[in-house]
């Protein structure tokens, strides 16, 4: 609970800050740097300064202040593409701040991911970034009760614990599943290894679309494990798992036992990496005999022969956005949607145009 008096009778932070209508926070950055905040705000700050005669304490200012400069962001890898994307955007967001940018890696654990958001949360940071939607009961908890803003990315749910920026793995799903019937693919399968709640979204959105148009096989589904918790790439039972070479063995097992499959979405890509390599080494043509899609669509998919189609995903966006809506809400901005939805795309490459729709130029720039 803020102390609107000093035991020495003098004027506090808080007394500036409701004085001005602003934010004990935005007050606090305003008297370090002025050009953190907005004209307006200075305006309305140095007059409540004026007006109560406040003069900072400069040894209690961390006392004083409610909250760190410091933005706690949890993703669960720190060594998978994904996340160094999304991370490349929130570093560009506090760029030119005094926000600083503290980092935990829940390595999928839900155990773990709990533990760093009460450390995280004892030093009073001035927001919180996490990745995804799947937190336990008890980190929801600590999350809502926060004090702080909390931003969930990567994905997108009606139920956020505050505000969600990220795109439906689900709605993916089904896109790339859509794109691949229209290129004329009927025997679809899935190739995956452990799974996350966004993996078995992606899934979903497929099988409804199968489903729909009555094409679903289950046996076109690689076996699926959501069980195991890969620590972040960290360890060999982690890796077999995210690997070309599973991949490769999925496929392979699939083709034996479905000969009749003729496209696969993989889980990642990755996986269709791997995908990929096991049809040149079975002699099938790649998108005549069986089609490719990847997901996230990392630069390699385009230079990849042929190149492969996946599913582009707003990685940096992710970050750079949480980081903006985050500054705005310091800045006692509150205006916006709660659920805000950067979309997706869908990459048609030569992996899957079955209808010769693009040029086979072999190489692209």
């Amino acid at each position: 609970m803020l102390r609107s008096r000093r035991t020495d009778g003098r004027p506090t932070i808080a007394d500036v800050a409701r004085l001005a209508g602003v934010g004990a926070i935005t007050v606090s950055r305003a008297l370090r740097d002025p050009s953190l905040v907005s004209a307006s705000l200075r305006e309305s700050i140095d007059n409540a300064v004026r007006q109560l005669n406040y003069i900072p304490n400069l040894s209690a200012r961390a006392l004083a202040s409610i909250r760190t400069d410091v933005i706690g962001v949890l993703v669960p890898s720190l060594t998978q593409n994904i996340f160094s994307d999304v991370l490349r955007g929130i570093y560009d967001g506090v760029e030119g701040t005094d926000l600083h940018v503290q980092i935990g890696n829940t390595r999928y654990y839900p155990e773990e991911e709990e533990r760093l958001i009460a450390q995280m949360l004892r030093q009073k940071p001035a927001g919180m970034i996490i990745s995804g939607t799947d937190q336990n009961e008890a980190s929801r908890l600590m999350l809502k009760e926060a004090g702080c803003p909390v931003i969930q990315i990567m994905d997108l749910s009606e139920d956020p614990i505050d505000t969600i920026i990220g795109f439906s793995h689900y709605q993916a799903g089904r896109a790339i599943t859509e794109h691949l019937l229209e290129s004329g693919y009927r025997n679809i399968g899935f190739v995956a290894g452990w799974m996350n709640g966004r993996s078995l979204s992606r899934l979903a959105g497929l099988r409804d679309v199968l489903t729909e148009a009555g094409l679903f096989n289950p046996r076109l589904i690689t076996p699926i494990d959501t069980t195991h918790q890969p620590r972040g790439g960290a360890s060999s039972e982690a890796r077999r798992f995210v690997t070309p070479l599973a991949a490769r063995r999925l496929l392979a097992d699939m083709i034996e036992a479905e000969p009749e499959i003729d496209a696969v979405f993989c889980n990642n890509d990755v996986m269709a990496l791997g995908s990929l390599f096991e049809c040149m080494q079975q002699g099938r043509r790649v998108p005549q005999d069986m089609g490719i899609a990847g997901f996230n669509d990392f630069e390699v998919m385009e230079a990849a022969y042929p190149a492969i189609t996946s599913v582009h995903t707003p990685r940096w966006e992710s970050g750079y956005e949480a980081v903006t809506r985050l500054r705005r809400r310091l800045d006692d901005d509150n205006s916006g949607e709660k659920i805000v939805d950067l979309g997706f795309e869908v990459v048609m490459r030569e992996s899957t145009d079955r209808n010769n729709r693009l040029p086979r130029s072999g190489f692209r720039t």
